[in-house]
């Protein structure tokens, strides 16, 4: 795949560098490459011999530098045989063929060492790793402008509810327009997955596990609503019926408490996502299984249960190597109390920078509550032993 299209998706191939990088002892700010030693005594006074500038060596002056003298460099030049560091120009004084410094140097100071930041043959990009702008940078570094990567997961997602209307359809009072699906698909593509938006499912068995069914066919099925203990909860007996195996049925948060995860036996009936992309576009893996989760329905424990579950197996499916979830900590701006016994996920504001980063619960009504989630920035993470954290300790926070 071409360089710039393959930005976002996960690498299928590692990546050796092609020669040392930097392949050559590279200069890191603008001054004068010197010998640390002349520098003992100050000032020092050293004969200027040339200059070197990004690109090839000028073939006019020497190209190995003596006690007492002293290249003009420009930062990203070739440092030359004999200079060992150096000096940046706010350090020194220009004086016609020599320049006057006023401050010492430690040898390898403001110089890359050729080879530092990889070897010739090293690997510098491992399969398994989203190709950021940095990791397409490296890549592009190292001549590679093509790159094998693996696809896309199809991702089918299907609302349940009676309740539940399309956006543009007609709404009656006691009617909800389908927000989740949306949500989730943005979700799913942030992930590095396609999504599949599947027909509404009501409340009805046989018409609910058709739509199941067709979900099956992508390489991972996410259900929301109808997980719950209610009598028209039908997710999980209708699961059950195809002998889907559990892997857990709830989880000890809030929101997003009543999740389920396992997948669903279906022999060799469907692509697997870990097939190449590349010029001779290889066959599909299969899979025996296929795997599907059943998040609440309510918006924000649809999008909490999605991030903390949903994307590592997305992720997984799309052969990212594994990673933990990320958190960062911020002081917390007002006091929060709840009940004990779950870990809570509130939405919040984070601000401020560095260690001054504050995190505000924003006042919500509960998991169903989408405009102050459009407000938030973050969730704070309350642990389950915490009925009580005051204003100004440090707390975790999970990133929206």
């Amino acid at each position: 795949m071409d360089l710039l299209r393959a930005a976002g998706r996960i690498l299928a191939e590692p990546i050796a560098a092609d020669r040392d990088i930097p392949p050559f002892p590279r200069a890191t700010r603008d001054g004068y490459a010197v010998r640390a030693a002349d520098l003992a005594t100050l000032p020092a006074r050293l004969k200027i011999i040339g200059e070197i500038k990004a690109g090839p060596l000028p073939t006019q002056v020497p190209s190995t530098l003596n006690r007492g003298e002293a290249f003009s460099i420009m930062t990203g030049a070739p440092v030359p045989q004999g200079a060992d560091a150096v000096v940046m120009v706010e350090y020194t004084s220009l004086q016609q063929d020599s320049v006057e410094i006023i401050k010492s140097i430690v040898p390898g100071e403001n110089v890359v060492a050729q080879g530092a930041e990889a070897k010739r043959s090293s690997l510098v990009l491992d399969r398994g790793t989203r190709l950021n702008r940095a990791a397409i940078a490296l890549a592009a570094s190292v001549g590679k402008s093509r790159l094998q990567v693996f696809v896309r997961p199809r991702v089918a997602v299907l609302t349940t509810g009676d309740e539940i209307v399309e956006v543009d359809a007609a709404i009656g009072t006691t009617q909800i327009r389908n927000s989740n699906s949306y949500s989730l698909a943005v979700q799913i593509q942030e992930a590095g997955g396609q999504p599949v938006l599947l027909p509404i499912a009501p409340d009805e068995p046989r018409r609910l596990r058709q739509l199941m069914e067709q979900g099956l066919q992508s390489d991972m099925l996410i259900i929301t609503g109808g997980v719950s203990m209610g009598r028209y909860d039908l997710v999980e007996p209708v699961l059950a019926e195809m002998q889907a195996e559990f892997f857990f049925t709830g989880a000890k948060i809030q929101p997003g408490k009543p999740v389920v995860f396992g997948r669903v036996k279906c022999g060799l009936c469907g692509a697997g996502a870990l097939a190449r992309e590349g010029p001779s576009a290889p066959v599909s893996q299969k899979t025996p299984h296929k795997y599907f989760f059943g998040l609440p329905g309510n918006p924000v424990s649809t999008m909490v249960t999605f991030e903390l579950f949903a994307r590592p197996m997305l992720e997984a499916l799309a052969g990212m190597s594994p990673r933990p979830l990320t958190f960062l900590h911020a002081r917390l701006k007002s006091e929060i109390r709840v009940k004990s016994g779950l870990t809570r996920f509130l939405p919040a504001i984070l601000s401020g920078r560095y260690e001054e980063s504050q995190a505000e619960p924003v006042p919500w009504q509960g998991s169903g509550d989408i405009a102050t989630q459009s407000r938030a920035t973050c969730y704070l993470v309350v642990p389950p032993h915490r009925e009580q954290i005051s204003a100004g300790e440090w707390v975790a926070v999970m990133l929206c």
